[in-house]
């Protein structure tokens, strides 16, 4: 008995103080980590006989989930269960049992809530909806463990629910197109870390992905024959719904309108020829908003796409517009003036309210990108911030400005995962704007966040080495409580996560071995992934500065793309270099800097073997890094490092410092840490 008050007054502390403070194996695999967790004496063991029941007439979203539970739980375990289906849960002998009061409806504000409840004897999951039991099976799924003998689930108690009602994960598949398969398990992978908002972005300058009946040369001209029919559009809808989540589509207008305009030439602001774009960037093409025309084209797509995804929102872009052709053009500059509108955002409001009253007769509402604010759009309309430093905004002001409007908001500046800025930049970012006095109110139409996956430099190889791991811990900050910050405690939860999203067919991983692969011509990659896992590509689109050096058709199989924004080891280096900073006479993490070094002084030898352009161009990186290395391993076995030696690392670490095939070495602050420290003790020394 006072081994399980022991136990809770644990889990209590955890919580309030961040749960990172108090690392314990049972929360290891836990992201995003529950509202509420109390861990007590002994353990559910996985044996043959689990079985799982469900009430009688459960929804088929509950008896597909409990279903991927059993077959998951069998992966993860290798258990040859008797029973591989749900049955009732009146049956005697039902190990794992789910109840809620009703079936839930895909829409805001949506009870997500569960309690879950783990005894030697059984599970139970109770939810006020089907979708918070789908949320408190994935949190099942995440608490299985095991020792030397068997498998098993901590008892524990947890009750749970959401931050924020919008929790979502943007994939634009107009500047690449991406097949249904890797629709459907970033689905999966969203599932599992509690997102409910996918956010497809359809429509852009260099395609128009989805099947149009009413106007089908948008597809037909618009999409090079990649495109998603209204079948497959269907089915990724009941594959979210399945999951709990929400598909809310984008049509970008009236900017980013290239591919619309291809097909249809009539609704321009510029006559002239159009053709889809090839590179990125803000292009000029505009759709017309002074042609009757163009709302009459509008209100009937609108209607066939209303008809085909039930989403009460249908998101309509609205960004970037700088409206050149609208200033080129004199009937619309004419028709500026007749309005009395100043400039070109008051002529794009114009069009707003017009497509707002289009939805909304088709009940639908309206959200766009932060373009769209103005005092004259109505209120049920959702802005959504995404403008930031990287624009020369502050940070979080289109937010505030739009919740004192009185509009509801979801904030993606902060989390623009294509900048490949690493995972904590973005895990410190909060939906709550810090040192901006709120009211409780204007809190409240913050909803949420979402997180942005543009596709000019991803092709389905790569796309999920962009979002994954890192979207796991940004689903964190929607979902858990504002106090989980432990950034030492995100990231080592986030190793397992990571296993766990490449378990559900995420290709993070893999993929990048397929590259490396290719790079070699071989199949020994040891060398040049170990060189991969110590860079980074470009930040803030620095690797397609302007847009012009990738087109939609160039090769994305480089070293660049086989890197990722967290480079493994170089995290694990900084680390551990910092340990040693703290204690230079710890023998264990000197052992960990002269194995780190040790590996890298070899890298450029170990390439040697390798030749053919691509590669080639790679070496470089390793000739500067295996000198640096031999430097750092002769100061770490003398203590010191003599002026010749401090001469050749100068030279060689501003050579490290120049980014080569859209790569940087991310080791390199590490490096001149340690320097820096031995020169210090060096001085001392002689002192």
């Amino acid at each position: 008995m006072k081994r399980y008050f022991y136990i809770v007054i644990v889990s209590v502390l955890v919580f309030q103080m961040g749960y990172g403070q108090i690392p314990d194996k049972k929360l290891s695999n836990l992201m995003p980590l529950p509202k509420e967790i109390t861990f007590h004496e002994g353990e559910f063991v996985i044996t043959r006989d689990f079985s799982a029941g469900i009430q009688e007439n459960s929804s088929k979203r509950v008896k597909k989930a409990v279903t991927r539970f059993i077959r998951k739980l069998g992966e993860e375990t290798g258990v040859f269960f008797k029973q591989g289906f749900p049955v009732s849960q009146k049956r005697d002998n039902v190990l794992f049992k789910t109840s809620y009061d009703r079936e839930g409806q895909l829409n805001l504000f949506e009870d997500e809530s569960y309690v879950l409840t783990v005894s030697p004897q059984g599970i139970q999951i109770d939810a006020p909806t089907d979708i918070g039991v789908i949320r408190g099976v994935e949190t099942l799924l995440q608490l299985v463990h095991s020792n030397s003998k068997f498998f098993y689930i901590p008892s524990v108690t947890i009750k749970d629910s959401p931050r924020f009602p919008w929790r979502g994960l943007m994939i634009d598949v107009a500047r690449h197109f991406q097949p249904l398969d890797v629709i459907k398990r970033n689905l999966d992978a969203m599932a599992a870390v509690k997102l409910n908002v996918f956010h497809w972005h359809l429509t852009d300058d260099q395609g128009f992905r989805v099947e149009s009946k009413t106007f089908p040369k948008l597809h037909e001209l618009g999409s090079e024959g990649q495109f998603y029919t209204h079948e497959q559009i269907r089915e990724v809808i009941q594959y979210a719904s399945d999951r709990g989540i929400r598909v809310l589509p984008e049509f970008d207008v009236p900017g980013h309108a290239t591919a619309i305009l291809t097909a249809y030439p009539e609704i321009a602001s510029k006559d002239t020829i159009y053709t889809i774009e090839r590179n990125s960037g803000i292009f000029d093409p505009t759709l017309d908003p002074t042609k009757e025309k163009t709302y009459e084209f509008l209100a009937a797509f609108f209607k066939e796409m209303s008809d085909l995804f039930p989403d009460e929102y249908i998101h309509i872009g609205g960004d970037e517009n700088e409206g050149k052709h609208w200033d080129e053009n004199e009937r619309i500059r004419k028709f500026k003036k007749h309005h009395g509108f100043k400039n070109n955002h008051e002529l794009q409001t114009y069009f707003n309210i017009k497509i707002q009253k289009i939805l909304k007769e088709l009940n639908k509402k309206m959200m766009g990108w932060e373009e769209i604010m103005s005092p004259d759009i109505e209120k049920s309309a959702v802005l959504h911030s995404w403008r930031g430093e990287n624009e020369g905004l502050p940070d979080g002001e289109s937010l505030i400005n739009a919740v004192k409007l009185g509009y509801h908001t979801v904030l993606s500046n902060g989390y623009y995962i294509d900048r490949m800025h690493p995972v904590e930049n973005h895990y410190l970012v909060d939906p709550h704007p810090k040192g901006v006095s709120l009211t409780k109110e204007q809190k409240a139409k913050i909803l949420g966040g979402e997180v942005t996956m543009w596709s000019e430099l991803v092709t389905p190889t790569t796309i999920d080495s962009r979002i994954w791991p890192r979207t796991a811990a940004i689903a964190e900050r929607f979902w858990s409580p504002a106090t989980v910050i432990n950034l030492n405690h995100m990231k080592s939860r986030l190793e397992k996560v990571s296993l766990q999203l490449e378990k559900l067919g995420i290709t993070h991983i893999k993929n990048a071995n397929v590259i490396l692969r290719n790079i070699t011509k071989e199949n020994d990659i040891e060398a040049i992934l170990t060189l991969s896992r110590v860079c980074e590509p470009l930040k803030n689109y620095e690797r397609n500065k302007g847009g012009t050096e990738y087109q939609t058709y160039s090769p994305f199989t480089l070293f660049a793309d086989a890197c990722t924004s967290d480079a493994l080891d170089a995290k694990k280096f900084n680390d551990v270099v910092l340990r040693l900073l703290n204690d230079p006479n710890d023998k264990e993490v000197r052992s960990n800097v002269h194995q780190y070094l040790s590996k890298w002084s070899s890298l450029s030898s170990d390439l040697d073997r390798f030749d053919n352009p691509v590669i080639n161009q790679v070496k470089p990186i390793a000739v500067n890094l295996s000198a640096l290395a031999d430097i750092l391993s002769y100061c770490m076995k003398h203590n010191k490092i003599s002026s010749t030696q401090l001469e050749l690392f100068d030279k060689h670490i501003e050579t490290a410092k120049i980014p080569v095939v859209d790569v940087e070495l991310a080791v390199i602050p590490s490096f001149e840490n340690l320097v820096e420290h031995f020169k210090k003790y060096e001085k001392a020394m002689n002192n």
